[in-house]
């Protein structure tokens, strides 16, 4: 056999060597645990985060609120979807504009409620995602990271089986018995995204001196936006600030490597979600605290093993 022969060949098994890696990555069977739990927890801190908005709903939505209307158009990143295009569509048709934005408000509660019980799960994520998005441009202003992150996974959503387990859907036999062939591609997605977010969130820190040195993190605990408790005690021991952001650091940058391996996994699933718990603790952001944790513990924290005759492959998450 000539070189070239054995070289083509050599070639042709690295070709299938590779595809049948990447076959077991994104296709291999998968339970859909980690999907429903997504689904679940993602609604629950929604739903929160709901209930404690909903006594300001008309100031933070309203164009009488706490930015007028003027203002708030001047503020929008976009013309696309707002509750003022609503307001003034249903306007001849004798609808107010506190029942639109309280009509608006419940719709999405509403959405939340079914998602979280997996009833008509796929209708329930869009009509959540849209009237999430909604709410979201209205008040661009007051929106932040957390309603971003919770749009962003709303809307995958849309496209992934999350009730195929622990779901109404389930039991009543709307949902396949049987995980659908794009469960593990759908796990896939979430947990790449994770690591591409957290990977430039840490690279983002460690390229900076604020987080090295420790004034980063005695900035975010003692600003009086955020202050939650007196650490004004660290200036006499300015290495726990630094030590802290060092922690930081590593846990963001080293998420994209050492969730992925089981000796590792837990340990990082774990810092993650102790990061996040302090961060809702210590400066006040229940609500991004708790998200950041539901999609780091659905994606990494729930076996993906199927509990059917057919295995995951040694390795897969």
């Amino acid at each position: 056999m000539s070189g070239r022969a054995v070289l083509r060949l050599a070639g042709r098994a690295s070709l299938e060597h590779a595809w049948l890696s990447i076959d077991r990555f994104a296709f291999a069977p998968a339970s859909a645990a980690p999907l429903a739990a997504l689904r679940i927890g993602l609604a629950a801190v929604l739903l929160l985060q709901a209930a404690m908005v909903a006594p300001a709903l008309l100031e933070l939505y309203g164009r009488s609120g706490i930015l007028q209307g003027p203002l708030n158009e001047v503020f929008a990143r976009s013309d696309l979807l707002r509750i003022g295009w609503l307001i003034d569509r249903l306007a001849p048709l004798g609808v107010g504009e506190e029942s639109v934005v309280l009509g608006a408000g419940a719709l999405y509660a509403l959405a939340l409620a079914a998602l979280l019980v997996g009833w008509r799960t796929r209708a329930a994520a869009a009509l959540a995602w849209l009237t999430h998005f909604l709410l979201m441009m209205t008040a661009d202003s007051t929106s932040y990271g957390a309603d971003n992150y919770a749009n962003i996974f709303l809307f995958y959503l849309l496209w992934m089986p999350s009730g195929a387990a622990l779901s109404l859907d389930r039991r009543r036999a709307r949902a396949p018995q049987g995980p659908p062939a794009t469960t593990r591609l759908s796990l896939r997605v979430v947990q790449v995204h994770l690591c591409i977010s957290y990977l430039a969130s840490g690279l983002a820190k460690a390229s900076g001196e604020a987080w090295w040195n420790g004034e980063a993190v005695w900035r975010s605990v003692m600003l009086p936006g955020y202050r939650q408790v007196d650490f004004s005690w660290m200036a006499q021991h300015p290495f726990i600030p630094m030590i802290a952001g060092w922690l930081v650091i590593l846990v963001e940058a080293g998420y994209a490597v050492l969730i992925w391996p089981r000796r590792t996994r837990r340990l990082w699933v774990a810092a993650t979600v102790a990061l996040h718990a302090g961060i809702a603790a210590f400066m006040g952001l229940v609500v991004f605290g708790a998200l950041m944790a539901v999609l780091t513990v659905a994606a990494f924290g729930v076996s993906a093993d199927p509990r059917g005759p057919a295995k995951a492959p040694p390795g897969a998450a």
